[in-house]
């Protein structure tokens, strides 16, 4: 059970929805192009170019259903242990938009494609279950483009496919909130049914957030933050939005259930419109859309289909590598820095290096400076110049001690500028470690000489000391001696 997010007394709850797009190459009703290369939204091509008489609700034309749409809001269910309704219809959600021309959004209401699913999240205080209440396919809406004066509207998005995938209200704080988002796009991102560009608008969040007084059951007014597309984003405007809640409680006002919109420069959530009720929607079911009827044999074909998942490779990398469930849950958490890390190994093991040890030290070293590399630059590992190559050759000569490992950071470093191979810029900077004895005496027999303090203090027993001998002669060797002939040199030097 994960520890309540507590504002002045009150308890935040949070529930999500995520509009996933889809990677189909048409649109959901029409034969229009849906996607560009690399996960690219279509709104970036010419305005308007990619659009027909279905996705801009000409006069009589009428709908026909992507059966590819189909196939991956099943894969969406089945990956999040839903139930797969084998009849399932489309409705018309009514509301008026220039973004929308036909006055309505094709959707699901009564009857979606999947039901009562969980996500297996990571807290704090372990893991927590988080119902999903439904996935429904739908299509999306253009864009309004706002001018001085004057607004246009660019119609490519228009009927891009969509599935939105509803948890319960059962997130109690902005981390579970980005602990459930992380491990949603990892699985969509996994069973490639979302190229994940977030920069795009392929994965976006619309949170519902409301306080209650702590130990109360009863939920407050909900507010609706729309269309964020950052994991940190969602954090921070979960944060804002509790706070301000809390605040306009505390001075005797009343949350209002409305639409927000998350300002990222400002941190702040402004109103947007009056959150509409389900029943203002006037959904009803589509009269051009026969209802969609599967057989269970279809859905079976594509459960059988289903590559490894987050959370199974997650479990396997820690028992087959040996690497600790953290570690293995952070190379997991997306499918492309998974690969990488297995193209990485695989490559090490058959240039000769030991298998675990491998893993530990790839696992390390992706976790760390070139996950803080990708942080930086807000890019997936694909994007890189630094390749699986590249990292094989670097863990087989951190194995083989010819590399320190800030040695070895320093050339991922090198080779994130400029794609180089790594036996040159080894050879370059000057990063292979000193091993030989008789180089690395003279520095040892130094610090020893410098410290007669802590060589008494380490003879009487003091091992912990041994850290600072081998600092201290990594100093004087500009960081290019081997710590552990280092150790050995000091111990032999030192003790009887």
């Amino acid at each position: 059970m994960s520890t309540p997010y507590i504002v002045d007394g009150y308890e935040v709850v949070v529930g999500l929805e995520v509009h996933c797009q889809l990677a189909t190459d048409s649109k959901i009703f029409c034969g229009c192009r849906a996607r560009l290369e690399g996960g690219k939204s279509v709104a970036d091509v010419e305005s308007n170019s990619a659009t027909c008489p279905v996705c801009t609700a000409q006069p009589g034309a009428l709908p026909v259903l992507n059966k590819k749409v189909v196939e991956y809001a099943i894969k969406a269910g089945l990956a999040t242990g839903c139930k797969i309704n084998l009849k399932n219809i489309f409705a018309r959600k009514n509301y008026f938009y220039p973004d929308s021309p036909k006055g309505y959004q094709i959707s699901q209401f009564e009857l979606p494609i999947c039901e009562n699913g969980f996500l297996n999240i990571e807290t704090a205080n372990g893991q927590k279950k988080i119902n999903i209440q439904r996935i429904h396919m739908e299509e999306d809406a253009g864009k309004n483009l706002h001018r001085d004066g004057y607004s246009l509207v660019n119609l490519n998005r228009a009927g891009v496919p969509l599935v939105e995938i509803v948890s319960g209200p059962e997130m109690k704080s902005p981390e579970e909130a980005g602990a459930y988002l992380r491990a949603l796009y990892a699985i969509v991102t996994y069973i490639g049914i979302c190229d994940g560009n977030m920069q795009e608008g392929n994965f976006r969040c619309d949170a519902n957030v409301s306080v209650m007084p702590k130990g109360s059951t009863k939920l407050g007014t909900r507010a609706e933050i729309k269309n964020v597309n950052s994991f940190r984003f969602v954090e921070k405007a979960i944060e804002f939005e509790a706070a301000r809640q809390v605040e306009l409680l505390q001075s005797g006002g009343k949350v209002v259930q409305e639409t927000r919109l998350y300002d990222s420069t400002k941190n702040i959530t402004v109103s947007m419109r009056s959150k509409e009720e389900a029943q203002d929607y006037r959904y009803f079911p589509d009269p051009d859309l026969v209802p969609v009827l599967l057989e269970q044999a279809f859905v079976d074909k594509i459960r059988e289909s289903l590559p490894e998942l987050p959370e199974q490779k997650r479990i396997r990398l820690a028992s087959e590598f040996g690497i600790n469930p953290q570690d293995a849950g952070l190379l997991t958490s997306s499918k492309s820095l998974a690969d990488f890390f297995e193209k990485t190994l695989g490559l090490a093991v058959k240039g000769g290096a030991e298998k675990k040890s491998a893993a530990k030290s790839a696992a390390n070293l992706i976790n760390g400076e070139i996950t803080r590399l990708l942080n930086e630059e807000s890019i997936e590992i694909g994007r890189s110049k630094l390749t699986p190559a590249h990292m094989a050759d670097l863990v087989q000569l951190v194995q083989a001690s010819v590399v320190s490992s800030t040695g070895a950071k320093q050339v991922i470093a090198a080779v994130w500028k400029t794609g180089e191979s790594v036996d040159a810029i080894v050879e370059r900077e000057g990063l292979k470690q000193v091993s030989d004895v008789s180089s690395l005496e003279p520095a040892v027999d130094k610090v020893i000489a410098a410290n007669p303090g802590p060589v008494a203090e380490f003879r009487a027993g003091k091992d912990k000391l041994i850290g600072f001998f081998v600092g201290q002669v990594m100093k004087e060797t500009g960081g290019k001696a081997n710590p552990g002939t280092i150790q050995e040199l000091i111990k032999k030097k030192l003790l009887p």
